[in-house]
Protein backbone atom coordinates (compact mmCIF):
# COMPACT_ATOMS: atom_id res chain seq x y z
CA UNK A 1 0.00 0.00 0.00
CA UNK A 2 2.89 2.43 0.89
CA UNK A 3 4.45 1.47 -2.59
CA UNK A 4 0.90 2.55 -4.17
CA UNK A 5 0.65 5.64 -2.44
CA UNK A 6 4.30 6.98 -3.28
CA UNK A 7 3.58 5.96 -7.16
CA UNK A 8 0.11 7.92 -7.08
CA UNK A 9 1.53 11.15 -5.76
CA UNK A 10 4.45 10.88 -7.38
CA UNK A 11 2.61 11.04 -10.53
CA UNK A 12 0.23 13.67 -9.56
CA UNK A 13 3.52 16.18 -9.78
CA UNK A 14 4.18 16.07 -12.93
CA UNK A 15 0.60 16.77 -14.78
CA UNK A 16 0.49 19.50 -11.82
CA UNK A 17 4.02 21.20 -13.27
CA UNK A 18 2.86 20.43 -16.69
CA UNK A 19 -0.23 22.76 -16.00
CA UNK A 20 1.05 26.03 -14.87
CA UNK A 21 3.29 26.43 -18.15
CA UNK A 22 0.34 26.29 -19.99
CA UNK A 23 -1.18 29.20 -17.68
CA UNK A 24 1.73 31.00 -17.70
CA UNK A 25 1.84 30.91 -21.52
CA UNK A 26 -1.78 32.05 -21.44
CA UNK A 27 -1.33 35.18 -19.39
CA UNK A 28 1.59 36.04 -21.54
CA UNK A 29 -0.63 35.98 -24.65
CA UNK A 30 -3.46 37.68 -22.91
CA UNK A 31 -0.41 40.00 -21.52
CA UNK A 32 0.94 40.24 -25.32
CA UNK A 33 -2.80 40.92 -26.73
CA UNK A 34 -3.09 44.49 -24.55
CA UNK A 35 0.22 45.56 -25.54
CA UNK A 36 -0.94 44.60 -29.56
CA UNK A 37 -4.12 46.51 -28.85
CA UNK A 38 -2.87 49.53 -27.62
CA UNK A 39 -0.49 49.46 -24.74
CA UNK A 40 -3.25 50.90 -22.06
CA UNK A 41 -1.51 49.03 -19.07
CA UNK A 42 2.13 50.15 -20.35
CA UNK A 43 0.83 54.44 -20.62
CA UNK A 44 -0.88 54.12 -17.08
CA UNK A 45 2.53 53.16 -15.50
CA UNK A 46 5.15 55.30 -18.02
CA UNK A 47 2.12 58.43 -17.17
CA UNK A 48 3.12 57.84 -13.27
CA UNK A 49 7.09 57.53 -14.11
CA UNK A 50 6.38 60.69 -15.78
CA UNK A 51 4.73 62.49 -12.91
CA UNK A 52 7.59 61.37 -10.57
CA UNK A 53 10.44 62.36 -13.05
CA UNK A 54 8.48 65.79 -13.43
CA UNK A 55 8.61 66.50 -9.36
CA UNK A 56 12.34 65.42 -9.46
CA UNK A 57 13.23 67.92 -12.28
CA UNK A 58 11.51 70.52 -10.52
CA UNK A 59 13.36 69.65 -7.06
CA UNK A 60 16.41 69.95 -9.46
CA UNK A 61 15.70 73.29 -10.59
CA UNK A 62 15.09 75.05 -7.50
CA UNK A 63 18.19 73.74 -6.14
CA UNK A 64 19.93 74.72 -9.42
CA UNK A 65 19.14 78.20 -8.80
CA UNK A 66 20.98 78.87 -5.70
CA UNK A 67 24.88 79.19 -5.36
CA UNK A 68 26.89 78.22 -2.58
CA UNK A 69 30.25 79.31 -1.80
CA UNK A 70 32.35 78.59 1.15
CA UNK A 71 34.21 81.14 2.65
CA UNK A 72 35.85 79.41 5.75
CA UNK A 73 35.79 76.24 7.55
CA UNK A 74 37.83 76.02 10.77
CA UNK A 75 38.65 73.39 13.18
CA UNK A 76 36.80 74.54 16.30
CA UNK A 77 37.38 72.63 20.34
CA UNK A 78 34.62 72.44 23.20
CA UNK A 79 36.01 71.94 26.21
CA UNK A 80 34.27 69.46 28.05
CA UNK A 81 34.59 67.52 31.70
CA UNK A 82 36.58 64.40 29.76
CA UNK A 83 38.52 67.08 28.03
CA UNK A 84 38.20 68.86 24.43
CA UNK A 85 35.69 67.87 21.76
CA UNK A 86 37.16 68.53 18.61
CA UNK A 87 34.85 69.79 15.29
CA UNK A 88 34.61 71.93 12.35
CA UNK A 89 32.66 75.19 11.75
CA UNK A 90 31.82 76.12 7.86
CA UNK A 91 30.69 79.61 6.56
CA UNK A 92 28.43 79.42 3.90
CA UNK A 93 27.26 82.34 1.68
CA UNK A 94 24.05 81.12 -0.18
CA UNK A 95 22.46 83.15 -2.65
CA UNK A 96 20.54 83.09 -6.35
CA UNK A 97 22.12 85.93 -8.16
CA UNK A 98 19.14 87.67 -8.58
CA UNK A 99 18.66 89.77 -5.58
CA UNK A 100 18.70 87.67 -2.40
CA UNK A 101 21.62 85.92 -0.13
CA UNK A 102 22.22 84.79 3.39
CA UNK A 103 25.07 83.82 5.14
CA UNK A 104 24.95 80.72 7.87
CA UNK A 105 27.57 78.90 9.86
CA UNK A 106 27.46 75.43 10.60
CA UNK A 107 29.67 72.89 13.23
CA UNK A 108 29.45 69.38 12.89
CA UNK A 109 32.26 66.56 13.51
CA UNK A 110 33.16 66.61 9.66
CA UNK A 111 33.55 68.85 6.74
CA UNK A 112 30.69 67.57 4.68
CA UNK A 113 27.87 67.78 7.45
CA UNK A 114 29.44 71.45 8.21
CA UNK A 115 28.86 72.80 5.29
CA UNK A 116 25.57 71.03 4.68
CA UNK A 117 24.01 72.78 7.80
CA UNK A 118 26.03 76.30 6.88
CA UNK A 119 23.87 76.11 3.69
CA UNK A 120 20.44 75.27 5.40
CA UNK A 121 21.26 78.13 8.24
CA UNK A 122 21.72 80.33 4.95
CA UNK A 123 18.84 79.79 3.34
CA UNK A 124 16.88 80.33 6.66
CA UNK A 125 18.11 83.74 7.04
CA UNK A 126 17.65 85.61 2.99
CA UNK A 127 17.83 88.69 2.63
CA UNK A 128 16.31 90.57 -0.32
CA UNK A 129 18.50 93.09 -2.01
CA UNK A 130 16.91 96.52 -4.41
CA UNK A 131 18.91 96.18 -7.58
CA UNK A 132 19.07 98.96 -10.19
CA UNK A 133 19.28 98.18 -14.19
CA UNK A 134 22.99 98.28 -13.84
CA UNK A 135 23.05 95.95 -11.25
CA UNK A 136 23.48 98.07 -8.70
CA UNK A 137 22.55 99.38 -5.82
CA UNK A 138 20.25 102.30 -5.14
CA UNK A 139 21.74 104.17 -2.58
CA UNK A 140 24.98 104.14 -0.35
CA UNK A 141 25.03 101.54 2.78
CA UNK A 142 26.91 100.76 5.79
CA UNK A 143 26.60 97.93 7.89
CA UNK A 144 28.11 97.12 11.32
CA UNK A 145 28.58 94.17 13.30
CA UNK A 146 30.75 93.64 16.25
CA UNK A 147 34.07 95.44 15.17
CA UNK A 148 33.46 95.00 11.97
CA UNK A 149 31.90 98.42 9.55
CA UNK A 150 31.50 98.10 5.94
CA UNK A 151 31.10 100.83 3.33
CA UNK A 152 29.38 100.46 0.01
CA UNK A 153 28.30 103.08 -2.71
CA UNK A 154 27.00 102.59 -6.06
CA UNK A 155 29.25 102.54 -9.07
CA UNK A 156 28.67 103.19 -12.97
CA UNK A 157 28.23 100.12 -15.51
CA UNK A 158 31.37 98.27 -16.22
CA UNK A 159 33.31 99.18 -12.57
CA UNK A 160 32.77 95.76 -11.63
CA UNK A 161 33.27 94.30 -7.41
CA UNK A 162 35.66 96.96 -6.28
CA UNK A 163 35.90 94.31 -2.96
CA UNK A 164 37.64 91.69 -1.11
CA UNK A 165 37.37 88.59 1.14
CA UNK A 166 33.83 87.65 2.55
CA UNK A 167 32.27 91.13 1.25
CA UNK A 168 33.00 90.03 -2.24
CA UNK A 169 31.36 86.48 -2.27
CA UNK A 170 28.12 87.92 -0.48
CA UNK A 171 27.64 90.75 -3.05
CA UNK A 172 28.18 88.36 -5.89
CA UNK A 173 25.87 86.01 -5.07
CA UNK A 174 23.30 88.66 -3.89
CA UNK A 175 23.60 89.62 -7.75
CA UNK A 176 25.32 92.77 -7.98
CA UNK A 177 28.25 93.11 -10.54
CA UNK A 178 28.96 97.45 -9.92
CA UNK A 179 29.81 98.26 -6.63
CA UNK A 180 32.63 99.55 -4.40
CA UNK A 181 32.97 98.53 -1.06
CA UNK A 182 35.64 98.64 1.65
CA UNK A 183 36.06 96.81 5.07
CA UNK A 184 36.97 99.93 8.02
CA UNK A 185 37.01 97.70 10.42
CA UNK A 186 37.69 93.99 11.64
CA UNK A 187 39.12 91.13 9.57
CA UNK A 188 37.29 88.36 10.47
CA UNK A 189 35.66 86.82 7.67
CA UNK A 190 32.05 86.48 9.86
CA UNK A 191 31.51 89.72 11.28
CA UNK A 192 32.45 91.20 7.25
CA UNK A 193 29.65 88.91 5.77
CA UNK A 194 27.19 89.56 8.57
CA UNK A 195 28.13 93.22 8.43
CA UNK A 196 27.77 93.07 4.47
CA UNK A 197 24.01 91.77 4.89
CA UNK A 198 22.92 94.02 7.52
CA UNK A 199 24.32 96.66 4.76
CA UNK A 200 22.48 94.85 2.40
CA UNK A 201 19.21 94.95 4.20
CA UNK A 202 19.32 98.39 5.12
CA UNK A 203 19.10 99.77 1.59
CA UNK A 204 15.85 101.53 0.30
CA UNK A 205 14.83 102.20 -3.30
CA UNK A 206 14.23 105.57 -4.14
CA UNK A 207 10.28 104.99 -4.20
CA UNK A 208 10.44 103.47 -0.87
CA UNK A 209 12.29 106.76 0.50
CA UNK A 210 9.24 109.28 -1.23
CA UNK A 211 6.98 107.51 0.19
CA UNK A 212 8.52 107.00 3.52
CA UNK A 213 8.73 111.00 3.60
CA UNK A 214 5.33 111.50 2.15
CA UNK A 215 6.98 113.28 -1.26
CA UNK A 216 6.80 112.73 -4.70
CA UNK A 217 9.43 111.00 -6.73
CA UNK A 218 10.51 113.87 -8.43
CA UNK A 219 11.37 116.08 -5.79
CA UNK A 220 13.99 113.43 -4.49
CA UNK A 221 15.76 113.87 -8.02
CA UNK A 222 15.54 117.69 -7.99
Amino acid sequence: MTETNEQTRSSDVPSAAVGVPAATEGQQERRGGGNRGGGGGGDRRGGGGGGRRGDNRRGQERDSEWQERVVQIRRVSKTVKGGKKMSFRAIVVVGNERGQVGVGVGKAGDVIGAVRKGVADGKKHLVKVPLTRTSSIPTDGRGVDGAASILMRPAAPGTGVIAGGSIRTVLELAGIKNVLAKRLGSKTPLNNARATIQALQSLRTHKETAKERGISLEQIYS
